[in-house]
């Protein structure tokens, strides 16, 4: 998915600062990649793994209440460990959804304008006014997608975001890590046989039981 998502960007817009090449069929390959790796992730994710783990809950806006009150110095609670995801996790997959689904709504009506294996060439499908209408989505979706991975890109580097970069590499997280960050009443995991080290110390591998 990300192989794909970072080929559709340096295709589109590597030939509007110069380099020339056709780059028309390599969008429209690492769309078509994108579009399944997605249809996969939504099956995936909807009957093999939690649902509604990545999704806004009660206690998560009650929580950045909170976070806000203390932040203009006003009394209130402190906020609750995240389950599984925090809640800036959880608002940033649902910008993703947004561009993400509006480039490729838009990029499988824009394959009719050229030559694929899936359909015939057909660019009178839609009016002038029409066409030009999503190609403006098109874009402004491509746009928001290169911001929306430069963050991610940028917190994924930071130190103290590390860990949870390598759990999305690995497949577990330390139990320190797991501990301080997360609330095991909200976010049940299993013990794995993959040892790591935290604080100089040999603990147990953790991995996520849903």
């Amino acid at each position: 998915m990300a192989a794909s998502m970072f080929t559709l960007l340096f295709t589109a817009f590597l030939p509007k600062v110069g380099f020339q090449f056709d780059w028309v069929t390599y969008h429209w390959i690492a769309g078509s990649v994108l579009t399944v790796s997605i249809l996969f992730h939504v099956i995936h994710a909807s009957f093999f793994m939690d649902f509604w783990s990545i999704w806004p809950d009660r206690i998560d806006l009650r929580d950045a209440r909170r976070r806000i009150l203390r932040f203009v110095g006003k009394a209130a609670p402190p906020p609750d460990r995240f389950a599984k995801y925090p809640l800036e996790n959880k608002l940033y997959h649902g910008a993703i959804i947004a561009a993400g689904l509006s480039s490729i709504v838009t990029g499988v009506f824009m394959m009719f304008r050229v030559r694929t294996i899936f359909f015939p060439r057909n660019p009178y499908l839609f009016t002038d006014m029409t066409w030009g209408t999503m190609y403006v989505l098109h874009g402004l979706a491509g746009v928001g997608l290169i911001a929306l991975i430069m963050m991610h890109v940028y917190f994924g580097l930071r130190p103290e975001k590390r860990a949870i970069t390598k759990s999305m590499i690995f497949g577990w997280m330390s139990r320190d890590f797991y501990l301080k960050e997360h609330d095991p009443t909200r976010w049940p995991v299993e013990a794995s046989a993959s040892p790591s080290k935290s604080q100089g110390a040999k603990t147990e591998g953790l991995t996520n039981a849903g």
